[in-house]
């Protein structure tokens, strides 16, 4: 008995003596696998009413919310596939085996049908509440997750430029949705931010396994740490770069934007200073929205902006 409860990690503690998380129920290992924690990257649809200066706009914001919640839908569902593709492999890894899949507490064809579901109601939502464009847009935001999980993550760069591109959907959709100009800096930046994230969290990944002596993300060999510190450095300069040109041809206040700089600035090192100095593991996600630097640069930059606008727009 007691080595089937360790096995199924419900005993006291681990082969290594560490103690082991009880089971989780059917209900609460769903909701852990389709990651509500990582929807802040869907926040980005709410770039175009933010820049725009039609956060005031109760018509828009509903538009903006809309797109938001079916994006974390089919977000979601990215993560159910993604995951129970990825099972056999997340088991062999420190921490990705205690994910419901791959530790058994969710089965594939569960994920599967919950992956669906949450695809048919975002879509649906989409299309219903905001027309055939945005639902165009919904569903190639799916389609580009699926072929992430199955085929494009496992080639080098692209993987990154795929992760990119769905980011610049997110813009993209949410400006269309509240009928903004979507900014081909504002777009630009957006890619380069995405390539930023993509890069250093590949340097993560990359370092971890190399101290680890794991091999779970088969694209990891062919990234070298040299090579993504050179990736890194050069999309660094390019989203501050992009950013600044962006903010001194603001579609509404011109160089007026330039005053939300710095904070850019500062959360971008501020990120590379937790990934390189502190050697911080945590998601893109978690430290985003657990880290007391970039809770506060994101603050001040979303008030600056919103300031700026309402003064100046």
């Amino acid at each position: 008995m007691a080595t089937a409860l360790k096995e199924r990690g419900e005993g006291s503690g681990g082969a290594d003596g560490a103690a082991v998380k009880p089971r989780r129920g059917p209900l609460k290992a769903a909701i852990v696998a389709m990651r509500p924690q990582e929807w802040i990257k869907n926040l980005l649809v709410y770039a175009g009413l933010l820049f725009s200066g039609k956060f005031d706009e109760l018509d828009a914001i509903v538009a903006a919310t809309v797109t938001f919640a079916a994006f974390c839908a089919v977000a979601s569902a990215g993560y159910l596939i993604n995951d129970a593709h990825d099972a056999e492999l997340d088991r062999q890894h420190p921490t990705k085996r205690r994910r419901p899949i791959a530790a058994g507490e969710l089965s594939k064809r569960t994920a599967v049908m919950l992956a669906v579901a949450l695809v048919l109601v975002g879509l649906a939502g989409a299309i219903a509440l905001e027309g055939p464009v945005i639902g165009g847009l919904v569903l190639a935001y799916g389609v580009g997750t699926t072929l992430y999980s199955y085929l494009l993550k496992t080639e080098v760069i692209l993987d990154v430029m795929t992760i990119a591109g769905l980011f610049v959907l997110r813009v993209l959709a949410g400006a269309v949705a509240v009928n903004a100009d979507a900014s081909a800096f504002l777009l630009l930046c957006t890619g380069m931010v995405a390539m930023f994230l993509g890069f250093t969290k590949r340097r993560q990944e990359a370092t971890s396994e190399l101290h680890s002596g794991t091999s779970t993300r088969p694209v990891l060999e062919h990234y070298s740490i040299p090579f993504l510190d050179q990736m890194v450095a050069m999309v660094t300069a390019t989203t501050v770069m992009s950013y600044a040109i962006y903010a001194v041809n603001s579609p509404n206040i011109g160089s007026k934007m330039l005053a939300s700089l710095p904070p850019v600035v500062y959360g971008i090192f501020r990120y590379l200073y937790l990934i390189y100095d502190r050697k911080d593991t945590r998601s893109t996600a978690e430290i985003v929205a657990e880290d007391p630097g970039m809770i506060g640069a994101a603050i001040v930059w979303v008030g600056t902006v919103v300031a700026l606008l309402a003064i100046y727009g």
